[in-house]
């Protein structure tokens, strides 16, 4: 009896520790009941049972032909859990199955899932690689944090559960700005890996602006042996070589990630501008007011002062030239050109014959909302950041909306280096959170980082995280929103990013506490390509 009773309180501690951690310790010879799990973004439908599923010693994946590209990721997890798996192909002829069925097309999109957990295995079911990929992460989420890291990790099961799920939007984005201030191909590819996790599928790089140019264009050399050498006062300069770029799109598709390179035009310029000065009128009219002249490099932080000299032909064939360029290196449909904040009497005229460029070049078009003054192609996709222009055309629309997805600024009132112009008192998670939209020509959500003020990786880290989770969540997950309930289950991934190296900012309404451990930058797929 005694016996007995010392088990019943060991297994309270376990159960306790369990509703830490997210995973269910073994146990031998007690029934265990299981809580209902705290993925992000929550499912759309989701049916927990209170039994487990006890993982055996031998584990078998079987998968069939159209999924054999997602069977490495998950025998990756579960040999960094410590659980011994083989591969088969096949149909059902494991305790691990993965299916690829064109035919769930139409119940579950392109990028939905069955995720199965059951007294005989784990199923996942989608219709494509990319549903399954994100059947992965969710079961990713059900795993132990300590597998982030390669910390020892001891004996799991899994509850049994029945998810079905579907996202709301086909664009869940990110955006870096990498021209202010530079971030190389490790960090970059340290966010594709986080974005991956929480479902993001768009990488969204804003390559050129004033202060630098980060993308080798090898017919115009002189944007990055000159242009490249700028930065914000104490930022970083650099640069992304063709291969860098080119690796790190590779790296991203195998995430189901595609990147979208953005050149600003025809204003935010001034590192072109300075590396071929031929591009600006004779008089450097097209610099006002003239904060820096050629050949000098500009360190501030104003806006809108810069642009090329739009009567020139030559300005044209320059553009041209880079985009071209930028669509022959770019695997992803997208190219960006910018085109916000300038004034001139041939800006419209300019984002016609921008948008025809790309199109020339096989290549679809994004635009700061702005653009949407000129009559461009129905192609075109409007980013809005403001939601002050009246636009002419009717274009699908990417929600980026400054009081919500700016997150240069503040996490709360009054954070040090952090601007405040479209939201004096911050952007903080909560505000992400509540985010709501009847537009219906809106294809989804993306969250830029502006990085005047952000000159280093972990300052990076503290805009992005956990806000960049909450934009996951609303992007993906089609439930009735609850802010409370979302924060519970936002609570239990500390662990998880603290085991990823993430420097997150330590959000109130979370109760965090400063990740103390910096510098492992971990996660169970780090560098893995099957």
């Amino acid at each position: 009896m005694k016996r007995f009773l010392f088990q019943i309180v060991i297994f309270t501690f376990l159960a306790i520790l369990a509703g830490c951690s997210g995973y269910i310790p073994v146990t031998s010879g007690i029934s265990q009941k299981t809580a209902a799990p705290s993925i992000i973004p929550k499912p759309m439908e989701q049916k927990v049972s209170n039994k487990i599923y006890v993982l055996p010693k031998k584990n078998v994946i079987c998968f069939n032909p159209k999924a054999s590209n997602v069977a490495p990721w998950l025998q990756k997890m579960l040999k960094v859990s410590n659980v011994r798996s083989e591969i088969i192909g096949g149909n059902n002829c494991g305790n691990w199955n993965l299916i690829a069925d064109a035919s769930l097309k139409k119940e579950l999109g392109e990028e939905g899932y069955i995720l199965e957990i059951n007294t005989t295995g784990i199923t996942i079911k989608s219709a494509t690689q990319a549903g399954l990929f994100y059947g992965i992460q969710s079961l990713r989420q059900l795993f132990p944090a300590e597998i982030e890291n390669d910390l020892a990790v001891g004996k799991f099961d899994l509850t049994q559960l029945y998810i079905k799920d579907i996202p709301k939007y086909s664009w869940r984005g990110s955006m870096v700005d990498v021209a202010r201030s530079f971030f190389g191909l490790d960090y970059l590819k340290r966010h594709v890996d986080r974005m991956a996790l929480y479902k993001l599928n768009r990488l969204h790089l804003h390559l050129t602006d004033d202060q630098g140019w980060r993308i080798e264009i090898k017919s115009k050399p002189a944007l990055t042996g000159i242009g490249s050498k700028g930065a914000v006062i104490n930022g970083n300069s650099g640069y992304l070589s063709q291969e860098e770029y080119k690796e790190l799109q590779h790296y991203a598709a195998a995430r189901n990630i595609i990147i979208i390179p953005e050149i600003d035009l025809p204003g935010h310029i001034y590192s072109a501008l300075v590396a071929y000065p031929e591009l600006n009128c004779e008089d450097f009219t097209n610099l006002n007011p003239q904060f820096v002249m050629p050949p000098e490099l500009y360190t501030g932080y104003k806006v809108g002062w810069s642009k090329l000299c739009l009567t020139k032909p030559e300005v044209y064939e320059f553009v041209d030239d880079v985009i071209k360029e930028i669509a022959q290196i770019t695997d992803g449909p997208w190219i960006h050109i910018g085109g916000d904040e300038i004034d001139d009497p041939l800006y419209k005229t300019f984002v016609v014959k921008a948008d025809s460029i790309i199109r020339k070049y096989g290549k679809t078009t994004i635009g700061w909302e702005e653009v949407t003054k000129a009559p461009v192609s129905n192609s075109l996709i409007s980013q809005r950041w403001n939601g002050k222009t009246k636009p002419v055309v009717d274009v699908k629309v990417i929600q980026s909306i400054c009081t919500s997805f700016y997150f240069d600024h503040a996490n709360i009132t009054g954070q040090e280096n952090t601007n405040n112009w479209c939201k004096k008192d911050g952007v903080s998670l909560e505000d992400v959170y509540w985010f709501s939209t009847n537009d219906k020509n809106i294809i989804g959500l993306e969250a830029p980082v502006w990085t005047e003020l952000v000159i280093d990786e972990a300052m990076l880290d503290n805009r992005f995280w956990p806000r960049t989770i909450a934009v996951a969540e609303i992007a993906w997950s089609q439930s009735d929103k609850n802010f409370t309930e979302f924060r519970n289950r936002l609570k239990t991934h500390q662990q998880r990013l603290k085991n990823m190296g993430i420097n997150y900012f330590p959000s109130p309404e979370l109760n965090w506490t400063k990740n103390g451990d910096l510098g492992k930058n971990q996660n169970v797929f780090k560098e893995f390509l099957p």
